[in-house]
Parts: C-alpha cells; structure tokens; sequence
C-alpha cells in the first residue's frame, strides 16, 4: 500500500506546547459551585457511580467548557489538563463521583478489563513488569512506555501523588507517524498490517490467547493509532501467535524512538484533584518512574475512565467495539484504598 501523511493539521511537538497554560483549562469559581451543586444533586440519587447517569450530574453552564475540551480532543492537540477539583473540601470518594460526572458528560464508559470495569484504579497493585497477566495500571514505581489504551478518550484523575517523580507523559502520534512516512515508509506501512497482541490473560474462555489488530489505520481521511508495543511482542510467548517480522520489529522500535525523544512528548503533573483527557488515536502516553510515600501515608492512585466519544461519527469498522465482547459481560466499578480525605 502507499502509505502517506495524515491530520497535519493537528501535528505537534513538544515545542509547541512549552506553555503549560495552552493546554490547561481552569475552571472558575462558578464552575466549582455549579460542580459541587451537582455532587449533591448525584449523592441525593445515588452514592454508587454504577447508578448515575450524566443527567444526574447537571451541569448546564459548564457544559460548554466540557463541549469545547471535547472538540480539542478530536480535532485539536488532543489532550486536556482540567484544573483541579478542591482536593481538602472533598473526600476521596466525592472527588470520584465528581470526576465521573465529568467523564460522562465527554463520553459514555467503556469496560477496560475482564472485570468489566468501567471506572478504573492506576495504582501499585503488586504486579511486577515480568508477570504476563500484569496490566500497566496494576504495576507501581516504574515508568510505563508509551502506548494507547483501548477505547476513544482516556481519562486520569490523581486522587494522590507519589513523593517524587510519576509525570504523566503524552506524545502526538500524528508527528510520530508522519515523520515514519517521511523517513521509512516501508516501516510506516508494517504497521498498517495486522499484527498478534497478547490478550494478557483476559481472553473468553476457551479463546485463543492473543488477538490481530493493526497499529496505524486510515479511515475518512484520518489517522487512527491503536498500538501497546510490549503487548505485541508479549503475543511471541504463544505458539499458536503470527511470528512478528524483522521488519514488524523495527517498525515497532522505531515507533518507541520517535516517541521517547525529547521533541516528542510533553511530561505533565498531575495534582490532587487534577484530571487529564485525551484523544487514544492521536495521543501516545506514558508515565516516569517515581517512588511513593512511605506508609501510612496513600501511595501514588489515580482514577481511570475509557470513554466513547459521542462526538466521533467515523470510525474504522474494528474500532466500533473497543473493549473485548466478554468484558461487556459484568459492570462494574474497581475501588481501592478509597476512603482517604
């Protein structure tokens, strides 16, 4: 195929985005009363996210501010840094009723594992990077390369920050994918190809254990990215999984390169109550490594959404289901350690 550059007009780097403010909105005074208006407004219906829906969370003036992130995220830099939530007012678990009413109103949560999980923790869970069913939200301290996840938009909210280090990373796939069309074309069309990923575990009982899905994808004359480099070549521990190419390969590694460099991406804290949206298809992201607090204070937690953007009409025919079929099974919500203020 004859691979070409796609959505120049959203292609950045870092450089363009040395001023934090650009890319982060505040929210104003009224839209804290009118947020925290609506946190009683949910709580008087239900203190279980499960149970709440965006008309539950009425936020009528904010809406516009939300709708203008939403057109940023899909046809803009795609990302978001929202200014923080009154972290001393509200408990842990208000603060997560209040970022789940703004996730709804940017999109409708999809599962992001086999628990069905529709609201997730990033926390250290006591995986270790050598355990194969480990996921990157389960394992603490190190830094996470970077990689997309599985739905539209991917949602952070830090609850707690860790003592040092664990900045949020986020790289404009676009540049990465145009500068691999510029230089290595034959590389940028590898990627374009089916290619095995590890299911982690997570496949429906009595499945095969890895799954065929292109990384790059045009689609209406857009670029669509889907790609978690380790979970590809974690597909190589399962017999019956494609051998990836020495060209598969280097394609990967080149797409890892371009995103590590310091050109590439922004590092981004995030604080109490901060909370960060972004564009899966357009944005790689990535985390430092950092150490926690020692106990009793909370370690490092944030809050995770997988939404489905309302607001993107086309897209590629294997992207309409982003989630696994038997992870649509069980709705659930995952709450660890919260309870904290």
């Amino acid at each position: 195929m004859a691979v070409r550059k796609l959505d120049e007009h959203v292609r950045w780097r870092c450089g363009d985005m040395l001023d934090a403010a650009t890319w982060t909105v505040n929210l104003s005074d009224a839209d804290h009363r009118e947020l925290h208006d609506a946190l009683q407004h949910a709580k008087s219906v239900s203190s279980d996210v499960l149970e709440l829906g965006r008309d539950d969370f009425p936020l009528s003036n904010l809406k516009q501010k939300l709708a203008e992130i939403d057109h940023e995220l899909l046809h803009g830099r795609g990302f978001v840094r929202l200014s923080a939530l009154d972290g001393d007012r509200y408990s842990d678990e208000d603060l997560t009723l209040l970022y789940w009413g703004i996730g709804l109103h940017l999109g409708d949560p999809w599962p992001q594992n086999k628990y069905g999980h529709v609201l997730g923790d990033v926390i250290d869970q006591g995986k270790t990077i050598h355990d194969p069913t480990a996921r990157g939200n389960e394992l603490g301290s190190i830094a996470l390369d970077f990689h997309t996840d599985g739905s539209d938009y991917v949602g952070l909210m830090c609850l707690h920050e860790a003592e040092q280090g664990g900045l949020s990373l986020v790289a404009n796939a676009v540049a990465i994918h145009n500068e691999m069309v510029e230089q290595r074309p034959d590389l940028a069309e590898a990627l374009y190809t089916p290619l095995p990923w590890d299911f982690r575990g997570e496949q429906a009982p009595g499945g095969l254990p890895y799954y065929l899905r292109a990384p790059f994808t045009e689609n209406a004359d857009r670029f669509f990215l889907f790609c978690v480099p380790q979970y590809i070549r974690a597909s190589q521990r399962h017999a019956s999984a494609p051998r990836l190419t020495d060209v598969q390969l280097e394609a990967l590694t080149m797409l890892e390169d371009l995103a590590r460099r310091d050109d590439m991406h922004v590092a981004m804290p995030l604080r109490r109550g901060e909370m960060q949206f972004i564009y899966n298809y357009h944005v790689f992201h990535g985390r430092t490594e950092y150490r926690d607090r020692a106990a009793p204070a909370p370690r490092r937690h944030l809050k995770r959404l997988w939404l489905s953007s309302r607001s993107l009409t086309e897209r590629p025919e294997h992207f309409a289901l982003r989630s696994a079929p038997h992870w649509m099974q069980n709705r659930s919500a995952s709450r660890m350690e919260l309870g904290a203020s």
